[in-house]
């Protein structure tokens, strides 16, 4: 067992050592052997779930005395599987992709160590190695993303995220520094288990310690995931290799929603933290996704679209759903990382030809124009709003008739709603021949990814996270009390009605005068989200007078 778990890890980095040391000799035989190693890598890890899957008890092997620790456990297997499987993915196709660019071999012994210090990262079992491949991740994506010397905005770039990632680290380094001041060990789970013997043993400043560590958990998590005001790395690290591309939004992006998962036994122990988090993470969500719909760069969308995945991702551990949140993780690196691949197929494909038929869907999705025959009003509103509601109970109903007693379940079951609704009024808005076959193709496809959502999202509970009270006390660490919490959720299911209504009835009049009002509403809000809401340009200014305040100290101080 420890020699499958430390082998797991060890092959990449001997891959890169061998790539390094033979790259000159090997040539383009140096991406064999990577990819063979990531593959065997990839076995491995497969081979370890397996055990975990089989019912194996966690355990954990230390490679030295304080440090060096290697987890065994739910996590770290099911992450090892999703990190070497992308990363295969990724091999295989910069085979070809990077066979023109400079610095061949050099890529992917740069991929190799990326790889083998992910793996590190998710089976760290104490502090110092937690930060040491944490930070080690930081550098390494530094010079993948700045691999073309030539490109001035791959560098400019690359240290973008470099200091992103610098800022988003001193909080781990914070909280890691307050767990062996308080416990006298870096090792996690004895950390964890003394935290669970007495949660209130320690405190910061009167605060207790589970709160501040968590705090500044969901701080690092934050920087690392590309939350709002610290997101703004993201999409403009597209300068980089598509490769690259590839792997940090279908991987490394994601290492927030672990970082929280790992510090799970802190979470728990929580009150105030979670909420806070679900608050970062639905901000995040609603700015990154409108900010996707705006961009003509299809990376430059995609970036987006990412943030507003993490910020979903985020949201999912701030209402105490941590296991969906691994499974929002893993879907969101597969579909991302085949997105990212695909890009330039689509670039290429979409100058010949953009492939757009000038149909009834085309005239609604782009030209923005209803449909002119419309179905009883009262009869499609009641459709839309209960349909969802039926099929979301009876779906979670199957797998927890308890479910609906914790708070964090209503919001996810409140979102699911959402989406639901939104789905048949926009196929209400629609034209089609068969407009009643359009409306149960369309609710027949939602109750089928909602239990299949459902079910595997329990398995991931289960496996993830077996012990049921512990599962209840991550619900009840997001908690916000019954009256404030039944207070939001009514308000904002009434602006959304209200939204829908009036979407509505502002098509039912085409007067002139409304039109050109509306056009003016859309032209603003494009020119927002275009410009990106002016954070860049925040930032850019803030960046120049820091340094035009730091160019008059040191003249002042006589240093230039």
């Amino acid at each position: 067992m420890k020699a499958l778990v430390v082998a797991v890890a060890a092959v990449p980095f001997a891959s890169a050592l061998l790539v390094q040391l033979f790259g000159a000799r090997l040539r383009r035989g140096a991406a064999r052997v990577s990819v063979g190693a990531v593959a065997l890598t990839f076995v491995l890890a497969a081979a370890t779930l397996a055990l975990a899957l089989d019912g194996h008890a966690p355990a954990q092997f230390a490679l030295a005395r304080q440090w060096g620790i290697l987890l065994f456990d739910p996590l770290s297997t099911l992450m090892a599987v999703v990190i070497s499987g992308i990363s295969l993915v990724v091999h295989v196709y910069s085979v070809r992709y990077m066979a023109e660019e400079p610095g061949y071999a050099r890529f992917f012994v740069l991929l190799d160590l990326m790889t083998g210090t992910l793996l590190v990262m998710v089976a760290a079992g104490d502090l110092i190695t937690l930060l040491a491949a944490w930070h080690l991740i930081g550098v390494l994506l530094y010079f993948l993303l700045g691999h073309d010397a030539r490109s001035r905005a791959a560098h400019r770039y690359a240290s973008w995220t470099l200091i992103t990632y610098r800022l988003g680290d001193l909080p781990l380094v914070l909280a890691a520094g307050l767990l062996y001041h308080a416990y006298g060990t870096w090792s996690l789970p004895k950390i964890f288990a003394a935290i669970g013997t007495d949660p209130r043993a320690h405190a910061v400043l009167g605060v207790p310690l589970p709160e501040v560590v968590a705090a500044l958990v969901a701080l690092a998590a934050f920087a690392r995931s590309a939350q709002f005001l610290l997101h703004t790395w993201l999409p403009y690290t597209m300068s980089g290799p598509t490769p690259v591309s590839a792997l940090m939004h279908a991987g490394i992006v994601n290492a927030g929603g672990f970082l929280i998962n790992r510090f799970a036994p802190v979470f728990v122990h929580t009150a105030d933290v979670l909420p806070g988090v679900f608050i970062v993470g639905l901000i995040t969500a609603l700015i990154g996704s409108s900010l996707m719909l705006t961009q003509n760069d299809i990376k430059k969308s995609l970036g987006y679209s990412t943030m507003g995945q993490m910020g979903f991702m985020i949201m999912e551990c701030g209402v105490g759903a941590f296991a969906l949140a691994i499974f929002h993780l893993i879907s969101h690196g597969l579909f991302k990382g085949t997105l990212f691949l695909g890009a330039g197929g689509v670039i290429h494909s979409a100058r010949e030809d953009d492939g757009v038929p000038k149909d009834d869907l085309y005239t609604f999705v782009v030209e923005k124009r209803p449909a002119n025959q419309r179905r009883p009003w009262i009869l499609m509103a009641a459709i839309t709003l209960a349909v969802p509601v039926v099929i979301l109970m009876a779906a979670h109903f199957l797998v927890s008739q308890d479910y609906f007693q914790e708070q964090g379940a209503i919001v996810l079951l409140f979102f699911g709603w959402i989406t639901g609704a939104q789905l048949i009024f926009a196929t209400y808005r629609m034209r089609a021949q068969n407009f009643w076959r359009l409306v149960v193709l369309s609710v027949f496809s939602f109750a089928i990814v909602i239990v299949g959502y459902t079910l595997i999202s329990h398995a991931f509970d289960l496996f993830l996270y077996p012990d049921a009270s512990f599962r209840r006390g991550l619900f009840a660490a997001a908690d916000i009390g019954a009256v404030r919490f039944d207070a939001l959720v009514g308000l904002v299911t009434v602006s959304i009605v209200a939204g829908w209504v009036f979407t509505y009835y502002s098509e039912q009049g085409r007067g002139r005068r409304r039109e050109v009002r509306a056009g003016r509403w859309w032209s603003t809000l494009y020119a927002l989200g275009s410009r990106e809401f002016f954070l860049t340009d925040l930032y850019t200014r803030l960046a120049r007078a820091l340094e035009a305040a730091a160019t008059r100290l040191n003249v002042w101080l006589r240093w230039v």
